[in-house]
Formats: structure tokens, C-alpha cells, sequence
């Protein structure tokens, strides 16, 4: 269904605004979709942000300010979100030696087989992305990028 009929507009003040009013309703549709495919493992988005984080760095373990940084979706209490994950056996915490303010996070063993799993899961976003090809990706992402650096 295109945009202007799921929002039931058929006019906008310039392409532009239409355009970034289609990429918000757009990872918004994304965003539901990834909600509902990682519920049955009790997992919401921003913590499927952290594993695939810690994933990407192990065995390397990351702070938690490192982690913020590196998030998709900006959270302000990250402490409670790594709680919870240490909770689920999905993570790890370190204290540092030299500084005990420093916490550092790793992904555990279990947090791996997981996200094995989850790649399964979450491979309906592959068909769906393979609408683009991979130059209308680049285009896609250069054009956001721009967005981002105005």
C-alpha cells in the first residue's frame, strides 16, 4: 500500500515533507514488525540493540557508555536495560580494576545462542530489503546520511 494511503493524504506542503513523513510512518512499520518478532523471546528492540552491539564487538567486552553511544535507539537508562539482559543470563558485567566507576559488558554464551536464533527470526527483513538493490540502497543511506550531517 503506498504512503499517501495508509496515512489517508493525498496532498503535502512539498516532496520533501511527504518524503520524510513516509521515512518516520516507514521506521515506525519497521519498528512494530521487529517488536513483534522479538516478543515470544522477551526481548524488545533496544535490547536486541545491545546484544547485536556486544555480539559485534565479542569477545571483546564494551562499556556502557560505549554501548550508548553505539545505539539505534537512544535510551536513557541503559544500566537498567543491561540489568535486565544480566537478568536473562544474555550478558555479562565486569567491574574494572582501576577505575570502579568503568563497568564493562559482554555478551555471554547463552546471549550468543540467541542471537543465532534471532538472525532465523529476523531474516523477514532480508526478503523485504532485497527490494532494493544494492546501488538504490547506497543512494538510500547516502541520502540519510546527508539528513543527519545538516
Amino acid at each position: 500500500m503506498k504512503f499517501e494511503e495508509s496515512i489517508k493524504q493525498e496532498t503535502f506542503s512539498s516532496p520533501q515533507i511527504k518524503a520524510l513523513l513516509n521515512m518516520m510512518y516507514t521506521a515506525n512499520w519497521f519498528m512494530g514488525k521487529q517488536t513483534e518478532l522479538l516478543k515470544p523471546y522477551k526481548l524488545s528492540p533496544q535490547q536486541y540493540n545491545v546484544l547485536r552491539i556486544l555480539r559485534g564487538s565479542h569477545p571483546n567486552k564494551l562499556t556502557v557508555h560505549s554501548i550508548k553511544e553505539r545505539m539505534l535507539y537512544k535510551t536513557p537508562n541503559m544500566t537498567r536495560l543491561v540489568d535486565k539482559l544480566i537478568a536473562q543470563e544474555l550478558v555479562i558485567r565486569e567491574g574494572c580494576i582501576e577505575d570502579r566507576r568503568v563497568v564493562y559488558v559482554g555478551i555471554s554464551q547463552n546471549g550468543l545462542d540467541l542471537m543465532s536464533q534471532l538472525d532465523e527470526t529476523l531474516s523477514v527483513f532480508d526478503t523485504i530489503l532485497q527490494t532494493w538493490g544494492e546501488e538504490e540502497a547506497e543512494l538510500i543511506s547516502e541520502a540519510m546520511d546527508r539528513l543527519r550531517t545538516q
